[in-house]
């Protein structure tokens, strides 16, 4: 009995320590975010006033990459929605592989963006950072960076980077004067663009817009919170 006793206090005392060294990261996580989060952001974000997306786009765009994106705090967990959110996304880009820092915060980036190359299915690093990034940052400016910022793949050996440049690389129109087809094609590719790629992976990505538009049209639901394929959505292709 006393070698058990002895044997559940230094499991608790372990796990204990792992609670505490892992609440001291994301303490410290949430200061250095906040400390530069300021200088991180960018700055031509703000002015742009005039909408990217018609509201039917928007709406598309949502339902597949954020359900909830406008009443989240930056995290949120979404029937096929996966790990990441908009702003989680936003977050890894700006705080982790945008503007490098200099000092003790350049320090601490590195450190972050080390932890996060080696376990970022595990980390909930960048989770503190988005919520930090949603406090500075309104939602309109979030979506406006995300649709001007996502990367699109690989064209003529140049990345492909906002949903405005797929729209006239891949289909030669205005973003706006897109089809719903053409649109959803675009969205369809976001998941993985360059698997998902209208030219190299055109089949796959057929397949893929196929489960889009019927978990749209609502004749299918995702199996799970971490279900981004739609398995329950049948091709018939």
């Amino acid at each position: 009995m006393y070698r058990a006793d002895m044997k559940f206090k230094k499991i608790l005392k372990c796990i204990l320590g792992i609670i505490f060294i892992i609440s001291l990261y994301l303490v410290i996580v949430a200061a250095w975010a906040t400390l530069s989060v300021g200088e991180l952001l960018p700055k031509s974000i703000a002015s742009n006033k005039q909408p990217l997306l018609t509201q039917q786009q928007t709406h598309i765009l949502l339902k597949i990459e954020d359900p909830t994106f406008f009443d989240h705090a930056g995290i949120d967990l979404s029937q096929g929605q996966g790990l990441t959110t908009i702003t989680s996304s936003l977050a890894r880009e700006i705080f982790l592989s945008g503007k490098e820092l200099m000092g003790v915060r350049g320090g601490l980036q590195s450190f972050y963006k080390a932890v996060f190359s080696c376990c970022k299915k595990i980390d909930i690093g960048r989770d503190v950072m988005a919520l930090v990034l949603n406090k500075n940052m309104s939602k309109e400016q979030q979506l406006q960076l995300f649709i001007s910022s996502v990367y699109m793949g690989q064209h003529d050996r140049k990345a492909v980077v906002g949903l405005p440049a797929a729209a006239n690389v891949y289909f030669n129109k205005n973003l706006l004067e897109l089809s719903r087809e053409e649109f959803v094609t675009l969205i369809a590719m976001i998941k993985s663009p360059n698997f998902y790629h209208p030219v190299n992976g055109a089949k796959q990505l057929e397949y893929r817009v196929f489960k889009i538009n019927s978990f749209l049209a609502g004749t299918c639901k995702p199996s799970g919170w971490f279900d981004t394929e739609y398995v329950n959505c049948k091709s018939e292709i």
